[in-house]
């Protein structure tokens, strides 16, 4: 039996998995807590052990993904805000990175100042659809070279001058990779090459600077951004089951939910996104999660009218007690009640706002009426009864009351054996068993 050993490194837990490549079958799995405070590689080898426990794994190929260390930073600059610097936060979220930052026009003093402060890991540079205005490009990219910028840099813009611009910032010391424009003209969004570049700049420059392993053995076993290989995990998804998905991914700190929509040719109308549609797209909502961020789902679910004053003030006071303890455990039904509803929160605003449109800065939202598929992500409802966990996904497909046309008939079901991470690290490599792994675990009928 060929296998592999896939793993994701969290921030709190480091999940690992072994496939059988020849049939894409799930063979083992297992956690460990994730050794952030020593040495990463101290929990992955732990979760590994305890993933392949009585799989003969001998030299097979190891595939990881890694969010430890508060993942991939990025600031977006553009050339103004409606068009290439909205491509660009667009490309940037589906490269699976944090978007800290997003600048639009000529940058001057302050401009450059506020980019430092958002620490980014990496600057995405873009401006100008291919044979347009150059002259922002231009400005920022020689603005960045003289003031002697040395975090990675991403240049996606005008094809006219990028080669040239490309090279300005290698002879100023600025470590740059060229892509191709995330806009190559007006209405068409084109993330691949950008996508690549990022995860490229990522493993080459973030991994080994965060300090989350003292060897090399760390950074060459990394091979994506933990959202990027989910987004990766979700394609392959999209293509096995041919049909619209959604996954929304309720985490402690954030809930992230990612989209597949097969492309509509009236994107092409006169209604276009003039920034493009991006058909794969992911959103990132910072202040909803179960933890870390439970505070901040009492106050959107009031904004939404989600919760009426009778409930409010216990979830606050609940919200609190988590976001103190972010490892809080729930001590009985009465706990777990709680975590389902601050989940069930969490994924109906997140997923609200995903297909409205204002978190990928689509004008007319996201058409998610298709969707043949909801999976759900996290361990909030990978650790809950399968009644549990309907309630939460049902709160998200029975959401009428949201401004947006809800899935018509959509299945729900829960990533219980974390597998969209593992099928998209596999699926470079081996496509056939990724495939046939997340078809087997998600996308049954």
């Amino acid at each position: 039996m060929r296998v592999a050993v896939c793993a994701d490194v969290g921030s709190t837990y480091t999940k690992a998995a072994v496939v059988d490549l020849d049939s894409g079958r799930l063979v083992g799995a297992g956690s460990a807590p994730t050794t952030v405070g020593s040495d990463v590689l101290r929990g992955l080898d732990a979760a590994v052990a305890s993933a392949s426990a009585g799989v003969a794994v001998g030299d097979a190929p190891w595939y990881v993904c890694s969010s430890a260390g508060g993942g991939l930073r990025l600031a977006v600059v553009g050339y103004e805000p409606l068009v290439t610097a909205q491509a660009g936060r667009r490309v940037g979220l589906s490269a699976g990175a944090n978007v800290v930052h997003v600048a639009a026009g000529r940058l001057g003093a302050a401009g450059l100042a506020a980019l430092r402060a958002a620490r980014p890991d990496v600057v995405l540079l873009v401006g100008g659809t291919d044979g347009g205005d150059a002259e922002v490009l231009t400005h920022n990219a020689t603005r960045l070279a003289r003031a002697r910028w040395r975090v990675p840099v991403v240049l996606a813009g005008n094809v006219d001058v990028r080669d040239g611009l490309g090279a300005l910032l290698v002879a100023a010391g600025v470590p740059v990779t060229v892509a191709d424009n995330v806009l190559p003209r007006i209405g068409v969004l084109a993330p691949a090459s950008a996508r690549a570049a990022i995860r490229e700049v990522f493993l080459r420059h973030v991994i080994g600077g965060k300090g989350l392993s003292r060897g090399p053995r760390f950074s060459r076993l990394v091979r994506a951004a933990t959202p990027d290989a989910v987004l990766t995990g979700v394609e392959v998804l999209a293509d096995a089951v041919g049909g619209d998905l959604v996954v929304v991914d309720v985490g402690g700190a954030t809930t992230d939910v990612y989209s597949v929509l097969t492309p509509d040719e009236r994107a092409d109308g006169p209604g276009r996104e003039v920034a493009g549609t991006l058909w794969r797209a992911r959103t990132v909502e910072g202040d909803l999660g179960v933890r870390w961020s439970a505070p901040g789902v009492v106050r959107a679910a009031v904004e939404e009218r989600l919760v009426g004053g009778g409930e409010e003030a216990g979830l606050a006071a609940a919200a609190q007690v988590r976001a103190a303890d972010p490892g809080f455990l729930p001590g009985g039904d009465a706990d777990r009640e709680v975590d389902a509803r601050f989940a069930a929160l969490a994924a109906t605003v997140a997923v609200r706002r995903h297909a409205r449109g204002g978190a990928t800065g689509e004008r007319g939202g996201r058409d998610l009426r298709d969707v043949r598929l909801l999976v759900g992500s996290g361990g909030v409802l990978r650790h809950v009864t399968p009644v549990v966990s309907a309630v939460v996904l049902g709160a998200v497909l029975g959401d009428h009351a949201g401004g947006w046309p809800v899935p018509r008939d959509a299945r729900p079901v829960v990533d219980v054996d974390y597998v969209l991470a593992a099928g998209g690290l596999l699926a470079g490599d081996h496509p056939v068993a990724a495939g046939a792994l997340l078809r087997r675990h998600l996308g049954a009928d």
